[in-house]
């Protein structure tokens, strides 16, 4: 467990802190007003823009574009979850023969883009005579680069524990799967729960991608150009798809933070998995007082 040590700011310090406040809403208040006055001058600010989004069709067209978002997402989320458990005890395995090629895959794919996977998955797969659902084609993709993602979570999670846990279950008898499938899994899944919770937001964000190849039915992005096209009010329409993504993305980081303070005050101390580049680096958080 690490803790930063810090001195108060002096007189100069908290002297400069304002400044560099009042600085900085300046400017953030001079942007605002810019882009206001830009907008209204390309006639943006017109009610009748935002009004037209008002009406039944369109409620009932992104409350549908939402559920489906959201579909696509779990779906994705429930298949990766095992899949990047297993690959993350792959990683770990003391078989080379094992652990080598998962250790590739999992390289590969978390370098992949998540767009490209949608291209190879839509077209290469139907170029092999696999003709699925978009949905499916969409879901496989999100599954396998969302996989070696938790893969990575899962292996910090069970890389945290102390080394102490699997010794003391192999003094009891419990053998290598054993103590994995009882002991330290249970644990390291524990352990990164708020981490999981915040990933799936990550996935839910990657769906709008779906739009690319035209998804129906229309996840939200696609649901609000169509929206666009129809009412000839793109920046609106696209702004309420937005404010939509956030309202659901802030409720499930809201959930994942409760999660991450459920886990402090109940086990003394949570696990925080931060991405610095391509790795992941486990920081322990002090338990909660």
């Amino acid at each position: 467990m690490s803790a930063l040590v810090t001195d108060d700011l002096g007189p100069r310090g908290r002297a400069r802190v304002r400044q560099a406040s009042v600085l900085a809403t300046v400017v953030l208040v001079a942007v605002v007003v810019f882009a206001l006055l830009r907008l209204r001058a390309s006639g943006q600010l017109e009610p009748e823009l935002y009004t037209s989004l008002w009406n039944r069709e369109v409620f009932s067209l992104l409350a549908g574009a939402a559920l489906t978002t959201i579909r696509l997402a779990l779906t994705a989320m429930i298949v990766a979850l095992p899949f990047g458990m297993l690959l993350a005890l792959g990683r770990i395995s003391r078989a080379a023969l094992v652990r080598v090629p998962v250790t590739a895959f999992i390289e590969f794919f978390r370098a992949t883009p998540v767009l490209l996977l949608i291209f190879l998955s839509f077209f290469g797969l139907r170029d092999f005579g696999l003709n699925f659902s978009q949905f499916t084609f969409v879901a496989l993709a999100l599954v396998l680069y969302n996989s070696v993602v938790l893969a990575e979570i899962f292996r910090a999670g069970i890389l945290s524990l102390d080394r102490g846990q699997t010794e003391a279950s192999y003094a009891v008898g419990l053998t290598y799967t054993q103590a994995m499938a009882i002991v330290i899994v249970p644990q390291a899944v524990r352990r990164m729960l708020p981490t999981l919770v915040a990933q799936l937001v990550t996935l839910l964000k990657d769906t709008s991608l779906a739009y690319i190849i035209g998804f129906q039915p229309p996840e939200l992005l696609r649901a609000g150009r169509l929206i666009a096209d129809f009412l000839d009010n793109r920046l609106q329409a696209l702004t309420l798809v937005a404010l939509i993504f956030i309202a659901i993305n802030f409720s499930l980081s809201r959930f994942a933070g409760w999660l991450e303070r459920r886990q402090a005050r109940r086990y003394g101390g949570g696990v925080q998995v931060e991405h610095a580049g391509e790795d992941i680096v486990l920081t322990e958080s002090a338990p909660a007082r």
